[in-house]
């Protein structure tokens, strides 16, 4: 489908249907968020012109068409910077993104993000479903989580992905440290999530509005050393994929993750604390959030597929220094 128009006419069972529905239920390959972004794109029209909303109603006879030709976006400058792949075949790349690193370009960041990387690398080898300039970016983790993401080669594949995220079928588990002990030690926090009130860069959880955020975790460990506040290390499991969930959510249940400067737990001072400990986190520059596994069905042959990466070099060398820290 990619590189190339299609043309649709509508008959008289098609009139008074919203264009959304229309196409998602033409083009089996795409998922109404697709769609939703092809218009948002202005890549679809009807008998000419372009289509300003997904709610369109159709009428017999239309002539319905959505462009997907590649747009060069000569904004996006190619990096050759390297990144660790864990995971490639013909249709997806697993990638496994570092700390600080954004993923596409935006204000300030115009150069090295995973974007411009995989234009360098890939060209025009990628899905265009997000736009030109987000090529084969099918989710995002926030600039300073690192940890696991899947690119999509081609549009097919891309909607398969869109859909199993949207459906949320896909198993996304981060492992963390957070400020003391969440009680019960297993759990689901199920709330709404919405753009705060006092910081619109930032999400809350709410009770009532936004949208619904489910995100199941476990304490696998609890860290009482001397000197130090008690941590816990915890595992969570994405049931819905909110911007900034995890985040938010550890600041509605009363607590934060370690080196998280945006969503800082209230009034956390110490004060006495472990010289060695404080150097190590405060060479964090970002929370100590990583998302380790990610798991789908494999969009070619739907077969389960599961990756997982070791934890990074410095939350592993803080979790040592814990480990190995008297009582």
């Amino acid at each position: 489908m990619k590189n190339k128009t299609i043309k649709i006419l509508s008959s008289s069972p098609d009139k008074g249907k919203r264009i959304d529905v229309f196409l998602s239920e033409k083009l089996k390959d795409l998922t109404r968020s697709n769609i939703k972004k092809m218009i948002l794109l202005k890549k679809v029209t009807v008998n000419n012109v372009i289509v300003e909303a997904q709610s369109r109603k159709i009428k017999d006879k239309d002539i319905i068409q959505i462009n997907f030709v590649e747009e060069t976006n000569k904004k996006i400058i190619p990096s050759k910077k390297p990144i660790d792949i864990v995971y490639e075949d013909s249709d997806l790349i697993i990638i496994n993104k570092p700390q600080g690193m954004v993923v596409h370009p935006g204000a300030g960041n115009k150069i090295d993000t995973l974007v411009n990387i995989l234009v360098g690398g890939y060209k025009k080898k990628l899905s265009n479903l997000s736009g030109s300039s987000r090529p084969g970016i099918v989710h995002r983790i926030d600039k300073d989580t690192s940890g696991l993401l899947v690119i999509a080669k081609n549009n097919f594949t891309h909607s398969s992905l869109g859909k199993q995220f949207s459906e949320h079928t896909i198993e996304r588990k981060y492992v963390a440290l957070i400020w003391g002990v969440l009680r019960p030690l297993k759990s689901t926090i199920e709330t709404f999530i919405t753009r705060s009130k006092k910081n619109r860069q930032l999400m809350t959880a709410d009770e009532h509005r936004g949208k619904r955020a489910v995100t199941k975790y476990s304490i696998l460990k609890v860290y009482n050393k001397k000197n130090i506040p008690k941590i816990s290390l915890i595992e969570f499991q994405l049931k819905t994929g909110r911007t900034h969930q995890i985040r938010a959510h550890m600041i509605y249940k009363g607590t934060s993750i370690l080196g998280d400067q945006k969503y800082r737990k209230k009034n956390m001072k110490f004060k006495k604390i472990d010289k060695n400990f404080s150097e190590i986190l405060n060479s964090f520059h970002g929370q100590v959030l990583h998302a380790q596994t990610l798991g789908f069905l494999h969009p070619r042959n739907l077969k389960k597929v599961e990756f997982k990466t070791k934890l990074p070099f410095k939350i592993k060398e803080l979790i040592d220094y814990l480990e190995n820290l008297k009582e």
